[in-house]
């Protein structure tokens, strides 16, 4: 009899049905996570029909989905009650639709160099982006990326922004798929302890910007503009600078 009433919790739930319902729970969270790669698949369907402002909306909440899947995955330690599914392959699998592939045929398709150009820059982004998930080493001890993170969504959403001639968007590309092996330090807005709040505050400040310019069909105000280009150039230059510990 002892050992039944340690079967029950107070309230008269038996342990194993809590567990079962924690383990439900985990597998939610990847579930939660792989959703993004269903909004990467929408992203992608809306980029074909040219609908661009659309694609970005659609990138826009998957990176919120990768933001705040892992802090749920911790909380509800996923890693431990389902060790049979790699959390981290999941996140690198979602991330390499959400931030690479469906950039990568935006990047083709969007008419920003020469046509002779552009599908080999999209196999550019993809290959680099493809090697660089793959980099055991793309995080330096401090917690910055280790060379250009494969951001282009970011990349992606600069060059429907701005617009610059063939030759310079063709530029960029390689220039930022060179620079994915080159061991420069790049900011990750929230694990860097160094100017996170700024870091938090600029982001959270580009994504109202970034909306507004989605909104606005990827043709806001020249404020705007100069806006999201000065935040962009922060977090692009930042992990360069010397600062102390």
């Amino acid at each position: 009899m002892a050992g039944d009433r340690e079967s029950l919790r107070r309230d008269g739930v038996p342990r194993g049905s809590e567990s079962r319902a924690w383990t439900l729970a985990a597998f939610g969270v990847h579930i939660f996570t792989a959703s993004g790669a269903a909004l990467g698949l929408l992203a992608l369907v809306a980029a074909v029909q040219g609908q661009w402002s659309l694609m970005f909306l659609l990138l826009g909440i998957a990176l919120i989905v990768d933001g705040v899947d892992g802090a749920i995955a911790r909380r509800l330690e996923v890693g431990e009650r389902l060790p049979r599914w790699s959390g981290e392959t999941l996140d690198l699998v979602v991330d390499f639709v959400t931030y690479s592939f469906v950039p990568a045929y935006a990047i083709a398709a969007g008419g920003f160099m020469p046509s002779w150009a552009a599908v080999p820059a999209a196999i550019l982004v993809v290959v680099t982006s493809a090697l660089y998930f793959a980099d055991r080493n793309m995080k330096t001890d401090d917690n910055f990326f280790r060379g250009f993170p494969a951001v282009w969504n970011a990349a992606a959403f600069y060059l429907f922004l701005i617009r610059p001639g063939p030759w310079v968007g063709a530029a960029s590309i390689l220039a930022l798929a060179v620079l994915t092996f080159v061991p420069v330090k790049f900011l990750h807005p929230f694990r860097v302890k160094r100017l996170r709040p700024l870091s938090v505050a600029l982001l959270a400040l580009w994504s109202v910007l970034a909306l507004v310019a989605i909104i606005q069909d990827m043709a806001p105000g020249p404020w705007i503009i100069v806006a999201l280009c000065g935040i962009g150039l922060y977090f692009f230059s930042v992990g360069l600078l010397r600062l102390p510990d």
